[in-house]
């Protein structure tokens, strides 16, 4: 008995693409992200150790799976990797990110607006220590999705300290 062979993930990611979504992981911590498009995400951190990021023009390569099911990977200037698998079907987020052991050390750090601070994002990965790499492996649900206009910067455009009271509260 052979088994079926799975389709090989594609490029066609205009499924994603424009898509806006609030997720919670498990541990609680809350993460807003914007698939500006087929090769940058914006994203906003709510909670958790690092509670308070942010990033615009951040590079990604993106991999459809399946059905609405896709891969969103990147390297950050910190020395930190993120493999997400996003399921828009059943409105689910598994994430995969790789801290860089600074970054572990003390989240604190990176918890500003990355963009304003990338020579200083920098300077402190090639500090480091970058390794060994502290591994989060976590299942979010996707609270919250909207289709929005690709490459709209005003979806995230301030600091999550700036946004109205109830904001990642929302569902859709």
């Amino acid at each position: 008995m052979s088994a079926a062979l799975l389709p090989a993930p594609d490029d066609d990611t205009t499924g994603l693409q424009g898509k806006h979504l609030i997720y919670t992981y498990a541990n609680g911590w809350r993460y807003e992200l914007f698939v500006k498009n087929a090769g940058e995400i914006d994203y906003r951190i709510h909670s958790g150790d690092v509670a308070g990021r942010w990033v615009k023009g951040q590079p990604v390569q993106l991999s459809r799976l399946g059905e609405q099911v896709f891969t969103v990977s990147w390297n950050e200037p910190t020395g930190t990797c993120v493999s997400l698998v996003v399921n828009l079907a059943d409105r689910w987020v598994h994430g995969a990110i790789f801290f860089a052991q600074w970054v572990h050390q003390d989240p604190a750090r990176t918890a500003l607006f990355q963009n304003e601070h990338l020579d200083e994002m920098y300077a402190l990965r090639d500090q480091g220590p970058v390794a060994p790499l502290e591994l989060l492996d976590e299942a979010a649900t996707i609270t919250f999705v909207e289709q929005c206009d690709v490459d709209d910067d005003t979806v995230i455009d301030r600091a999550p300290s700036e946004l109205p009271e109830g904001y990642v509260d929302r569902t859709s």
